[in-house]
């Protein structure tokens, strides 16, 4: 008789997923990947975010769950290697037959009891981490931003389970400038030397998850010039150079009323609407990171709204803040291998799900996300 094996992958900060996910839909396998651990106050919150991870693992609904493996980069102070990458991993007790490899030793081993590794995470042979080299592109600050890559057999199927962090847009004025932008280039190189590094002949290629915060954005320019179609759009410059400060858009009629103005953090649009209507489908046109990579990734499709970046106060759990253009920032993608060997039948049992953590609940800036789905080992 077939076995079904059914495994949740979740991108970042999961503080309110066990309330009804766990419970509906009873994985076998959690994969938990958190990206900027401890926060932009790192220094300060690294204890806190500790605490974070110990209180998930000592939850009630976790108690099923009898193998652990928990990674967390929180060395700040080695600024060459520091990637504030977290990731949690949880095998239930029906679950057999599932091993970890050891990179060092390049041999699968069975995984049992709790596993906890939290500190720089050099030398540990089960996790592969990677800080992006600073030579990548020396003209932007070089942050805390690469890839952790752990590799399971999990009931007969082996997997790479790849967290990623790439580069934002620090400017949505430069990000405006032109189609695809700089920062979308930037972040084409990264993912690609994530799937080079991954795929390469240091060890036998396997199907790869990789989900995380990918930072993608819409195509802004192009974005741009389609909400400001009807408008009377006005460039405003510094008064000591050349440097745009500011791009304001009126309606023609209306009493000029601004519909649109950008600034280096502020995208304020009048109609936010339209980024959560049909959750933002008439958007997706242009959200085109992604398709860069069409040789080796693949995802499910996307029916929720922009993930980022939702107002902080709890209040607002639905409002966009008018910092950034709203995006599909926080992504779960797949190689073509993965996505073949996941179950998709159509018998009113549970199938593929990919949505949002806590669509009406205050989660910070960014929604989580969640891809569940099983596959038959």
């Amino acid at each position: 008789m077939e076995t079904l094996t059914d495994v949740l992958l979740v991108t970042a900060n999961v503080g309110s997923l066990f309330d009804n996910t766990i419970h509906s839909y009873k994985p076998q396998f959690i994969a938990l990947h958190f990206q900027e651990v401890g926060g932009k106050d790192y220094m300060a919150n690294m204890g806190h975010a500790e605490n974070f991870f110990w209180n998930i693992e000592s939850s009630d609904e976790m108690k099923d769950f009898d193998r652990v493996c928990i990674y967390v980069d929180n060395q700040f102070q080695a600024e060459d290697s520091f990637t504030a990458l977290g990731s949690m991993y949880f095998i239930h007790k029906a679950l057999k037959n599932v091993y970890q490899y050891d990179f060092e030793a390049k041999d699968f081993k069975a995984v049992s009891g709790q596993t906890k590794y939290v500190g720089s995470l050099d030398g540990v042979a089960t996790v592969e981490k990677e800080k992006f080299p600073k030579n990548f592109w020396p003209d932007f600050k070089w942050s805390r931003k690469g890839f952790m890559r752990t590799r399971w057999i999990i009931h007969n199927q082996g997997l790479d389970l790849v967290n990623v962090h790439l580069f934002h847009d620090a400017s949505n004025l430069i990000a405006c400038n032109s189609s695809p932008s700089i920062y979308s280039a930037n972040r084409k190189n990264a993912l690609r030397y994530v799937i080079n590094r991954i795929s390469d002949s240091r060890y036998t290629p396997l199907p790869f998850f990789v989900f995380g915060d990918f930072n993608f954005r819409l195509d802004t320019l192009s974005l741009v010039q389609h909400l400001s179609t009807a408008t009377d759009v006005q460039t405003v410059k510094k008064d000591c150079s050349n440097e745009v400060e500011k791009i304001i858009c009126e309606e023609k009629d209306n009493d000029h009323k601004v519909l649109l103005q950008i600034e280096e953090k502020l995208f304020a649009y009048l109609h936010q609407a339209v980024f959560r209507e049909d959750d933002g489908r008439a958007l997706l046109k242009y959200d085109k990171e992604v398709a860069a990579f069409q040789d080796v990734i693949k995802e499910e499709d996307i029916k929720f709204p922009p993930s980022y970046p939702y107002s902080e106060e709890y209040t607002k759990p639905t409002q966009y803040m008018n910092t950034r253009c709203p995006a599909w920032c926080d992504r779960i993608l797949m190689s073509h291998a993965a996505q073949d060997f996941i179950d998709r039948r159509d018998d009113g049992e549970k199938s593929v799900v990919y949505n949002t953590v806590g669509p009406n609940v205050c989660m910070g800036d960014h929604k989580r996300l969640w891809l569940f789905f099983p596959y038959e080992g």
